[in-house]
């Protein structure tokens, strides 16, 4: 294929003419005048039949043609040449940058923008580039898994890290402490966010860059997989005027669609909700959303104390980090407002732990939390599995509804290739507790580690409903 075929078959020419010339056919936008089609004919030195397409199938036609086109990242990696200018990969690039437009020669910024690409195709959460002392690691992490894709030359580590910097607006001569940015910019038809963290380690700096795909959110409480007896309590439990609720688990577990969920069942006239989100994964009409700033001291206790000043309803913060905010977001629903944020724990029962290593009182958790959503992840069970016996087991320990179930936003599919075998064969199963009078009383005078399952041992039924 000579350089003038190639440069027809570029996302960026396609979308800047509406003409797409793929696999020996000629695709063109409706919208296309007549001179175009003519200095295409020159170009191709023959007569062709185009294949007429609506703006919004043209654009689903690039996004299909890009998705199907895999392996770029290590291509690039093999014809990258040996004398690289640095001062090529701190040029500026505008904000929501469409990677698919990107035109830029230089192969450090190619390389980036596959290694983007190829981790938003392969549904990863997060990449992961690791330097050594004579290697550099490239891995993503796919449904809670961590797996390796690339180890460049260790010379590229340096030029990674500093492109990676510039476009999320870090100071790339900082080098002895940690930094933390933001990228927004767009593959294709999605809209992705990157939150990118880099620390100094002993053979150079480390980044990992966090991917939230927001427009695979569809916050719809009756599509997250709960049984119908399950979604009437939750949906009990959502319209109680004031209290804590919980949504735990690990990365890619779907927190972020529950909670999203949770508010869109919730919004309406009748309801003044705000947030305090790091960051804003989806815009709902009628919220309040607040962005966390930590470079002007924006942070989610301090966003809290503002929007408890708003007269809110409903509060949704993006998680709990702190035993400040904790602190605070118990007051508040002591206070007649309902609360509800996410957690870093393993289970339900661990929300407890948690909240008490926080150095909140015992007393307080029981008179504020109305319940826990928990997801964990079960690697190598099957779309069509039945819970296995160590969940099963795990499931009559903690006292929780275990449901199987498969969440929209955590979808798994079985592997294709062999590089990526048993990556996404992976379900979730949630743990669904709620706070009854039974549970509660012994949160007021004991300092067990975990209260939850001593004290409802004998309780299935007034405590969670044990399937």
């Amino acid at each position: 294929m000579d350089e003038l075929t190639k440069q027809l078959c570029t996302s960026g020419f396609a979308k800047e003419n509406g003409i797409l010339f793929w696999n020996d056919t000629v695709y063109i936008r409706d919208d296309v005048p007549a001179f175009a089609l003519l200095e295409m004919r020159r170009v191709l030195g023959r007569a062709f039949v185009p294949q007429t397409l609506s703006a919004e199938a043209f654009d689903e036609m690039l996004a299909k043609i890009w998705q199907q086109n895999s392996g770029v990242s290590q291509q690039l990696v093999d014809d990258m040449d040996a004398d690289i200018d640095l001062m090529a990969l701190t040029e500026e690039i505008p904000d929501n940058e469409d990677l698919l437009d990107n035109d830029e020669n230089s192969p450090v910024i190619r390389l980036i923008n596959a290694i983007l690409g190829e981790a938003v195709k392969d549904g990863a959460s997060d990449i992961h580039i690791e330097t050594f002392e004579r290697t550099l690691s490239i891995r993503f992490r796919v449904d809670g898994v961590l797996r390796p894709v690339l180890q460049p030359a260790r010379k590229l580590a340096p030029l990674l890290v500093s492109r990676i910097k510039v476009m999320s607006k870090l100071d790339i001569a900082e080098k002895r402490l940690p930094q933390d940015g933001r990228i927004s910019l767009r593959i294709g038809r999605k809209a992705i966010d990157v939150r990118v963290s880099t620390i100094p380690s002993q053979y150079g700096e480390r980044v990992v860059m966090r991917l939230l795909d927001k427009s695979n959110l569809k916050p719809d409480i009756n599509k997250l997989g709960l049984i119908d007896e399950e979604l009437e309590k939750l949906k009990g439990l959502i319209n109680r005027p004031h209290g804590i609720i919980l949504v735990t688990g690990p990365t890619g577990s779907g927190k972020s669609t529950t909670l999203y969920a949770i508010l869109s069942a919730l919004n309406g006239h009748e309801r003044n909700i705000l947030t305090v989100e790091d960051p804003i994964e989806y815009e709902l009409e009628g919220v309040g959303q607040t962005q966390v700033n930590p470079r002007v001291d924006m942070t989610f206790a301090r966003g809290l104390r503002a929007i408890l000043r708003q007269d809110p309803d409903v509060v949704m913060i993006g998680e709990i980090r702190d035993g400040e905010t904790a602190q605070i977001a118990v007051q508040a629903s002591l206070t007649g407002h309902l609360v509800m944020s996410t957690l870093h724990t393993n289970s339900a029962a661990g929300a407890i732990t948690r909240l008490r290593d926080m150095g909140l009182e015992s007393f307080l958790i029981g008179s504020s939390l109305l319940g826990v959503i928990a997801s964990v992840w079960c690697v190598g069970c099957v779309r069509t599995a039945v819970p296995p016996v160590r969940w099963m087991t795990m499931k009559k320990r903690c006292l929780a509804l275990w449901i199987s179930h498969q969440r929209p936003s955590i979808a798994p599919l079985v592997a294709t290739s062999a590089a990526r075998a048993g990556i996404r064969d992976a379900r979730a199963f949630t743990s669904f507790w709620w706070s009854t009078a039974p549970c509660v009383a012994p949160f007021m005078k004991t300092k067990m580690r975990c209260p939850l399952r001593p004290s409802c041992s004998n309780r299935p039924t007034a405590c969670a409903k044990t399937g």
